[in-house]
């Protein structure tokens, strides 16, 4: 096994109860009593998910903020989280549990446990939280889309990656800084959407490999026009609105935004939604038999960038 692909295919074969969606969903789905469970698990990283000079506040808000996002691509809203906490300098750590208090209100969500430990001086600090929701109807998959179903995202894609860009190069404020450290979960827009989606799912890893893993776990092709993709204001006053702008937002990643397919049909009924939420949502692309992600600018066939996201890849 080479990277995470890998290691969730030999995963898969575990994952035998209904709950689990054959593994190849965003959340587990599990049926009690009357009720629809939705239960996600994500983890975070000093150095791959958060800088180590990141506020811990921050890093607080960004933990319970990415799993909460997972409910909301599946139409779920939280109950509770588990936290797993490794414990660092006892001043960053009282910070942190400041700024996960003021998280937590935000959202209106409990802590109902989870587990502590530690590391070995120098490790790289590593937080998982688990998120519990609740659907009150359709749940959709990753797998749900369907060829002739329009392909749609919300809000804006890009800030987050050039926000961490700009932390690298030394700038410390700005509202796309304000978007990698605290990205907004869609826990309004998700339920609402839910109801008219074939799939859903959360924009984490970057748009375009999000993308093709909607249409492989569909069986279905996609086709992205990259001059769609809807960027920011800040971002373009940045980073100007060129095709490679637009292709470095589309693999960058962190933007927790909504990516799902609809029916033509539903059209009218998103815009309904997105105007009374004051979101933005876009069109930006289709849906269609065969197999794969196809990039387009306009009339102008596009070749696929060599890295479409992040993905996880083991050492060595």
């Amino acid at each position: 096994m080479t990277g995470e692909g890998a290691f969730l295919a030999e995963l898969r074969a575990l994952a035998t109860a209904p709950a689990a969606r054959g593994f190849g969903d965003d959340a587990a789905v599990l049926a009690v009593g009357g009720a629809t469970l939705v239960l996600t698990h994500d983890m975070i990283v000093e150095g791959v998910h958060f800088l180590r000079d990141d506020p811990p506040g921050d890093v607080a808000w960004k933990l319970l903020a990415v799993n909460l996002s997972d409910l909301a691509a599946k139409g779920a809203r939280p109950l509770g989280v588990l936290m797993g906490y490794t414990l660092r300098e006892p001043d960053w750590d009282a910070v942190f549990v400041a700024g996960m208090g003021r998280a937590l209100a935000h959202f209106g969500v409990s802590l109902l446990g989870g587990d502590t430990v530690s590391a070995p001086a120098g490790a790289p600090q590593s937080l998982g939280l688990t998120a519990i929701g609740e659907a009150a109807g359709p749940v959709p998959a990753r797998s749900g889309a369907s060829a002739g179903e329009s392909l749609w995202v919300t809000g804006t894609i890009g800030d987050a990656g050039a926000g961490l860009r700009e932390l690298q190069g030394g700038r410390r404020g700005g509202p796309m800084i304000e978007r990698y450290r605290r990205p907004t979960p869609r826990l309004e827009a998700g339920p609402r959407l839910a109801r008219l989606a074939g799939a859903m799912m959360d924009v984490s890893d970057g748009l375009l490999i999000d993308a093709r893993r909607m249409a492989e776990a569909s069986g279905t092709a996609m086709t992205i026009d990259i001059g769609h993709v809807p960027l920011s204001g800040p971002l373009i006053a940045a980073e100007g609105e060129s095709r490679a702008t637009r292709l470095a937002a589309a693999t960058a990643g962190d933007d927790y935004e909504l990516l799902f397919s609809a029916n033509d049909a539903a059209t009218q009924d998103i815009f309904a939604v997105a105007e009374e939420l004051r979101l933005n949502v876009t069109r930006i692309g289709r849906v269609s038999p065969g197999s794969g992600l196809q990039l387009r600018d306009g009339n102008d066939l596009v070749t696929l960038p060599e890295s479409l996201g992040w993905e996880h890849r083991a050492l060595g």
